[in-house]
């Protein structure tokens, strides 16, 4: 499989997403954020490149300028939203003046001539044996920044051009990073990984955090790339759902509008047409939740005709005046406790759980090597799967 590490974090931030971008190949407009980062990183490449010098910090803001494309996406958006018309020459100039204000702040720290810049946005690719299938996975990505220092160490540099830092600790497993590493030491095998310091550059606050790959982060990588591989090849092999996982992020997808988990809210025949049937029996459940259940038997009556209606239209969320219903699948597990007992006894632990307590097995799960953890992960089975509606009486509406 061949695949890309931008792929492998969308599908981990929603399998959905994940299935109409790189399965169904449906193109959907970049949004402010992702078209203002694209700049600011070509920003960055201009700055670093010398021809035959390196441009001074009014030329970086001229070409800053020169290519400014935002100007075009407001006023699209203001077009479909005429709220937004009279915020669409505010939030332009905002997106401006802040990025503007991140370039001056990175020159002002990094003076491109004070640094030796081996490449830059440079691509690579890492092929992972997976010794379980036999097969070999080819992993792309780009790295935006290679440094060279005197002592013959390397820096890979990601600029983020978002608000969020994470943890150290974060920073030490982040799967981007150890996926860079693997990508310049396949380059250079040469490069030892105790010479390869990982950053990332948070251009917003002006901060750089840094970290040292190390054999086992750069196993755990590989472990976890191959164990996503897989899940999407099961998924793709078996046609089981690539699902939708909402979060804060869906309000800058694309795909929101065709996506089970929003479409319904789009649907404006419906949901503002208080009679449609759908809308009926959305407006009758919140009536019955709202009444603490009274009428637990009709209850359960309209839960299964929606879930027909769900199932019927691919929808995993349904809209009404009251809030909205989501499905999500449940599954409960049942496991091979002898194969367990043979996992478990060499390391002490197969006494915990000699009454098969499924309960006390989930409990030690977190005490256990990881490579145990997996192993056991392998050998369980779904012994029962079944939809679920649960309700949120906040009221959502499109954008």
């Amino acid at each position: 499989m061949r695949t890309s590490y931008s792929a492998i974090g969308t599908y981990l931030q929603c399998p959905q997403k994940y299935e109409f971008q790189n399965i169904n190949r449906i193109r959907v407009p970049k949004n402010r954020e992702a078209i203002f980062g694209t700049l600011i990183h070509s920003t960055l490449k201009f700055m670093f490149t010398s021809n035959p010098l390196f441009p001074t910090l009014d030329e970086v803001i001229a070409h800053f300028r020169k290519n400014w494309p935002l100007r075009e996406v407001f006023e699209a958006e203001s077009k479909h939203d005429p709220r937004k018309l009279a915020l669409s020459g505010e939030g332009e100039k905002a997106y401006f003046e802040e990025g503007v204000k991140m370039l001056k702040k990175f020159y002002e720290k990094n003076a491109p001539w004070n640094f030796i810049i081996l490449d830059l946005e440079s691509r690579f690719e890492v092929m992972i044996a997976d010794e379980k299938t036999g097969e070999t996975h080819i992993l792309a990505g780009i790295i935006d920044r290679i440094d060279k220092f005197a002592d013959g160490k390397y820096e890979i540099i990601d600029y983020k051009t978002g608000k969020r830092m994470p943890s150290q600790d974060a920073l030490n497993s982040d799967l981007q990073l150890s996926l860079y590493s693997l990508g310049l030491q396949k380059r250079w095998p040469h490069i030892k990984p105790g010479d390869i310091t990982l950053s990332l550059y948070f251009l917003k606050h002006g901060e750089k955090l840094s970290t040292q790959p190390s054999v086992e982060t750069t196993a755990k990588t590989k472990e976890h790339i191959l164990k996503t591989i897989a899940e999407i090849q099961e998924k793709i092999k078996t046609g089981k759902e690539f699902e939708p996982m909402p979060s804060a992020l869906c309000n800058w997808c694309g795909y929101r509008p065709m996506c089970p988990a929003w479409k319904h809210l789009y649907r404006k025949s419906e949901i503002r047409n208080p009679k449609s049937e759908i809308e009926i029996l959305i407006k009758e459940y919140f009536e019955i939740k709202k009444a603490d259940q009274k009428n637990d038997a009709r209850l359960k009556e309209l839960q299964e005709q929606i879930k027909k209606y769900m199932e019927q239209e691919g929808l995993t969320r349904v809209f009404g005046d009251g809030g909205m219903i989501s499905k999500k699948i449940i599954q409960r597990y049942e496991y091979d406790m002898e194969k367990i007992k043979a996992l478990l006894s060499p390391i002490g632990k197969w006494e915990d759980i000699l009454e098969a307590d499924e309960t006390k097995l989930k409990k030690i799960m977190k005490e256990i090597p990881e490579e145990i953890r997996t192993q056991i992960m392998d050998v369980r089975k779904v012994a029962k799967e079944y939809a679920s509606l649960t309700t949120s009486f906040n009221k959502i509406t499109p954008d």
